[in-house]
């Protein structure tokens, strides 16, 4: 089991740097070795990791190769954390899906919350309307409301990959959140939903966390669709 995370995330962000940009190729094993200044062993056993997300292939007598049109979800977490750009498209994509699996979290969670879940919420409520009195974003209030609200649905799976969405959008959200009144309607809705996770009402739970989360699905809907440039810039300043 490999214990030091940040030098799986160096290494993929170093892989992307170095790696050929006709044929995919990356430095070797004791290049990188020598790079991190870990064993080859140690290289070895994150490149397993990467391997089994499909980021590299590992080729006998050839080297190793990045293979990332195929990569895995936690991968692209993986990207988002090392730095490496993402396509517009597949941040869509996620957000969409992030989208689905939510709104079925929100009526879960109406069944199977616990007064420990609504403290939780109540509390992080309360911070954020600090927060937007004082002017200031609430990204990890955001991502801290809804990722409890899949904790109440208490199924350990289903917060594990909810999770996966939310490391994606780790350097997104304090972008989408830098409009104050976005941050002021966003608590709104958040309040609403709230009130009908305590009255134990899932299908009302349901409506509003699905047109919550429109806006974001929009949001990056119209910029993608709008200006493809403009959506890359976005990207590579995070």
């Amino acid at each position: 089991m490999m214990r030091d995370k940040n030098l799986l995330v160096d290494l993929a962000g170093h892989l992307f740097a170095r790696s050929d940009d006709s044929t995919g190729r990356t430095p070797s094993e004791r290049e990188l070795a020598d790079h991190f200044s870990v064993s080859r062993g140690q290289i070895r056993e994150a490149l397993a990791i990467l391997e089994a997300m499909r980021i590299v292939e590992r080729r006998a007598k050839s080297g190793i190769y990045l293979t990332t049109r195929q990569a895995s979800v936690e991968a692209m977490a993986l990207f988002a954390k090392a730095g490496v750009p993402v396509d517009p498209v597949q941040i869509y994509e996620s957000v969409e899906l992030r989208k689905i699996h939510e709104i079925k979290a929100a009526e879960l969670a109406c069944a199977r919350a616990t007064e420990e879940n609504y403290e939780q919420l109540s509390e992080i409520l309360r911070i954020s309307a600090r927060r937007i009195a004082e002017g200031a974003g609430i990204a990890p209030q955001d991502r801290d409301f809804h990722l409890e609200i899949v904790r109440a649905t208490k199924n350990s799976v289903f917060h594990q990959l909810c999770s996966v969405y939310y490391a994606m959008g780790e350097h997104r959200l304090p972008i989408y959140f830098a409009d104050h009144q976005r941050c002021r309607k966003s608590h709104a809705e958040h309040l609403q939903i709230f009130d009908a996770l305590l009255k134990r009402d899932g299908n009302l739970a349901q409506a509003l966390m699905s047109a919550h989360l429109q806006g974001a699905e929009s949001y990056w809907k119209d910029l993608i669709q709008g200006d493809a440039v403009q959506a890359q810039r976005l990207l590579e300043r995070i």
